[in-house]
């Protein structure tokens, strides 16, 4: 009688997406892609009266802020993680993201 073979090992936990990455776009090459690292209400300014954070065109520095997320009655600030401009704001204000949802493009300068 043959020895009975082992389980086979688990399969690894799924890394975590990081929030910014670098992929081809269309219409922009070399855009690195902001992505939402929770989930919650997307919000492109500080309050509804207040002008937003950034627009399309914007320079913006690494730790730059871009946007809220309101997740269980708490805003969390998305922060840039390059240094650019932005080309392409992918998410309407007041709009519901998922975790790793892209929000905006930015070309790396």
């Amino acid at each position: 009688m043959p020895a009975p073979t082992p389980p086979a090992p688990a399969a690894p936990a799924a890394e975590p997406q990081p929030q910014a990455k670098a992929e081809p776009q269309d219409g922009c090459p070399g855009c690195v892609e902001v992505r939402a690292p929770i989930v919650g209400t997307f919000y492109r300014a500080p309050a509804p009266d207040a002008p937003p954070y950034v627009k399309e065109g914007d320079r913006v520095e690494k730790g730059q802020v871009l946007c809220i997320i309101e997740a269980m009655k708490l805003m969390n600030e998305i922060e840039s993680e390059v240094s650019g401009i932005v080309k392409k704001i992918l998410v309407e204000n007041g709009e519901p993201v998922e975790y790793g949802q892209p929000l905006f493009l930015i070309q790396p300068v």
